[in-house]
């Protein structure tokens, strides 16, 4: 089968590799042609277990290419990213697609399978997707087939997940579905389940945005604990000692191009029937401002204004900084006044090392949950001014004797000038 990826990001990198490690002629398209230059020559430009190998596998095989424009093809996968609007209720922006959908109009032959996997808002497939197409001549359902197959993969572990994860086929129309679905028979190991395209848009919106609630729930909950004085990580611990209950953990808000963005597809299509969903959205982006008030709270009457960051991006053991919380508190207290300085080793462009991040500086703020911030080391500490760590992500197992540390457990215990060490 010849394949076409239009997007080669996250998605739909792994994707486009995955169907030529399993037999398919693949075009990968991008627009960049340094990033297309690069996976031709075997270089990846995202941090992802396996997919460096797998890609050389496939370019050895002779499986797959990476172009800037679109070829012909018997099914086309778009995976392009879908923003917010800068709208009211911060809807989905569905240029990336439309975009990626002319470029294979020219291409369409009859019997061609179209499958957008890209997160959209409801009903973008059928008032949006499917009018582009039939203004070409088709008929979806009749001469040309057209789903929505979500991803819900764990960034860290893709190439596994795309294969053995559940995986939902929307088609506009029951052939539309079978037709997809015979597509993603050429890897995925996990049950296919069967749909209609807007289920399978909602479902995947609905799968972030319950993550999203629960984790403003236990944000909230952090927040009222620290005003309280009382151990939120103790309280969550407890809870979810209920055979029904299972609340998420705090951190510094909420990341990455899913949970940040999907909620806002579903209370664009539904503002009056999604209060719930906004509220979340509103405690979770009030986190970073929350953080920095701590940090200003711990500062406070340190001599020194130097602040070091552990982490950027939105989730550990990543290098993805897309819609990460700790961008924005990074930007929050520089514009405070603070000397900021960064540790990610995951990042590219963060060049210190711990040692070099720490030297002169009064507090650590954890923010993202490496495993390499597990286990503070002391040549990183020695260096500080004060020996004060803040840890946002309850990641942190280890620090040194004499540092004094914090988390959104004994956050309150701040106040009160006591000194607790782990």
């Amino acid at each position: 089968m010849k394949i076409t990826v239009v997007g080669l990001g996250y998605i739909g990198l792994p994707t486009a590799i995955l169907f030529a490690k399993y037999g398919n002629a693949v075009t990968g398209v991008d627009l960049s042609p340094v990033m297309t230059e690069n996976l031709n020559a075997g270089r990846i430009h995202i941090e992802e277990t396996g997919l460096t190998e797998d890609l050389q596998d496939a370019l050895a095989l002779g499986n797959f290419r990476a172009s800037t424009t679109p070829v012909s093809a018997d099914a086309y996968i778009i995976a392009v990213p879908t923003p917010n609007k800068d709208d009211l209720y911060k809807s989905c922006d569905t240029a990336y697609i439309e975009s990626a959908l002319m470029s294979i109009l020219p291409h369409l032959k009859k019997n061609d399978t179209i499958i957008v996997e890209s997160t959209i808002a409801p009903r973008t497939m059928s008032d949006v997707v499917q009018p582009l197409i039939e203004n070409e001549g088709f008929r979806v359902g009749e001469n040309i087939y057209l789903a929505h197959c979500p991803e819900r993969v764990l960034p860290g572990n893709i190439m596994h997940e795309l294969v053995h994860n559940p995986r939902i086929i929307g088609g506009i129309t029951e052939k539309c579905t079978e037709k997809a679905a015979a597509v993603y028979g050429a890897f995925v190991e996990g049950e296919i389940i069967k749909a209609q395209a807007g289920e399978a848009e909602l479902s995947k919106l609905m799968e972030n945005t319950y993550r999203d609630v629960n984790i403003a729930l236990a944000n909230e909950l952090a927040k009222i604990s620290n005003h309280l004085g009382i151990d939120a990580l103790r309280v969550i611990e407890m809870a979810n000692k209920h055979p029904r209950v299972n609340l998420h953990q705090p951190g510094p808000g909420v990341g990455g191009h899913c949970l940040a963005v999907d909620p806002y597809f579903v209370i664009a299509a539904a503002p009056e029937q999604s209060p719930l969903m906004q509220t979340a959205r509103e405690v979770n982006n009030s986190m970073p401002a929350h953080v920095v008030s701590q940090v200003e709270a711990l500062m406070a009457e340190q001599d020194g204004n130097r602040v070091t960051l552990f982490g950027l991006t939105y989730k550990g053991n990543i290098d993805d900084i897309r819609e990460s919380p700790a961008m924005e508190i990074k930007e929050m207290l520089i514009e405070s006044g603070f000397d900021v300085k960064v540790f990610d080793p995951h990042v590219a462009s963060e060049i210190l090392t711990g040692e070099e991040s720490c030297e002169d500086s009064s507090l650590i703020v954890v923010l993202s949950d490496h495993s390499e911030f597990r286990d503070i080391p002391t040549s990183y500490t020695d260096k500080m001014r004060e020996s004060i760590l803040f840890d946002t992500k309850n990641t942190v197992q280890t620090v040194g004797a004499g540092v004094t540390y914090y988390n959104y457990g004994n956050l309150h215990q701040a106040n009160a000038k006591q000194t607790v060490s782990i």
